[in-house]
């Protein structure tokens, strides 16, 4: 893991950041298309030299202002400018509020959050932990995702059975959206130097290699919290799941739900579930 998270963040994003989108012309003999370093220091209103250091590690403890004024150059989201913070502040050393430590890594789920689980069935539903392992599920979830082997391991993790199982391959037809998602809520959720986080990030990086580091290395990218996931299942057939997240920050835990996404998806979770066709309905909302 970088020890100089805050000046990859800084390097990462300028690099992404088009001249068009930052209101400036893209220029003749452009070597990137994303923004030179003169160029974002203009914008944010610091020196080339300053920019530099902070990139290189030189200086980590930029004021809020210049912080600031970077974000704003770059038209960072406020998840992103939370995060630009945080790294700021870990980078530093300081601000509890920023970069206090996470609760200890859970890896049962409560009584309570599992009288939840039950109120969801038949609906596929798991609670993670911050590292992706699977704590309690509902039945739904079994049949959905114990077909295509991701239930298999003793303690079931996401991130494991994504990157070194070949049969999440065959599984999601959109792998490379469904690993880039679960590698940054890694990046994004927890502290970044959590040991639990950097001890799976050495596995994966020795079992996965390259497939996984340079997804790990890239801060540019955040979590989706809703969407759509595609499933080739090996008995209900091809399905388009809508997924809902619900955080238990307290415990370091998040509730994700899969709804059908469409009526053939539905239909298909109804015979999965042994219901009648129709039982279930097809969730109108956002894909992607």
């Amino acid at each position: 893991m970088s020890d100089n998270e805050l000046g990859t963040f800084l390097r990462t994003w300028r690099e992404a950041v088009t001249p068009a989108e930052a209101g400036l012309p893209a220029g003749p003999r452009r070597r990137t298309p994303g923004l030179r370093r003169a160029e974002l220091a203009t914008l944010a209103g610091v020196s080339v030299e300053y920019l530099t250091r902070l990139e290189q590690g030189r200086d980590r403890n930029p004021s809020a202002q210049v912080l600031g004024a970077l974000a704003d150059a770059l038209n960072l989201s406020l998840r992103d400018r939370m995060l630009l913070r945080r790294l700021a502040k870990e980078g530093d050393g300081g601000d509890p509020l920023v970069c206090a430590a996470a609760p200890p890594l859970s890896r049962a789920a409560r009584p309570t959050v599992r009288a939840v689980l039950d109120r969801l069935e038949p609906a596929p539903a798991a609670v993670l932990n911050w590292i992706g392992d699977v704590l309690a599920h509902t039945e739904g979830y079994a049949r959905l995702t114990g077909p295509i082997g991701l239930l298999d391991a003793e303690r079931p993790n996401l991130l494991r059975y994504v990157f070194t199982d070949e049969r999440a391959r065959a599984a999601y037809p959109d792998w490379d959206r469904v690993a880039d998602d679960l590698v940054a809520q890694l990046r994004h959720e927890v502290p970044l130097r959590d040991p639990y986080v950097a001890a799976l990030a050495d596995e994966l990086s020795v079992t996965a290699g390259a497939e996984f580091t340079e997804r790990f290395a890239d801060l540019a990218v955040t979590p989706r919290r809703v969407g759509t996931q595609h499933l080739a299942h090996p008995e209900a057939g091809e399905l388009r799941l809508l997924h809902e997240t619900l955080t238990l920050p307290d415990d370091g835990q998040r509730i994700v739900v899969h709804l059908p996404a469409d009526d053939s998806t539905a239909a298909a979770l109804d015979r999965l579930d042994g219901r009648r066709p129709g039982a279930l309905r097809a969730v109108g909302g956002r894909t992607g």
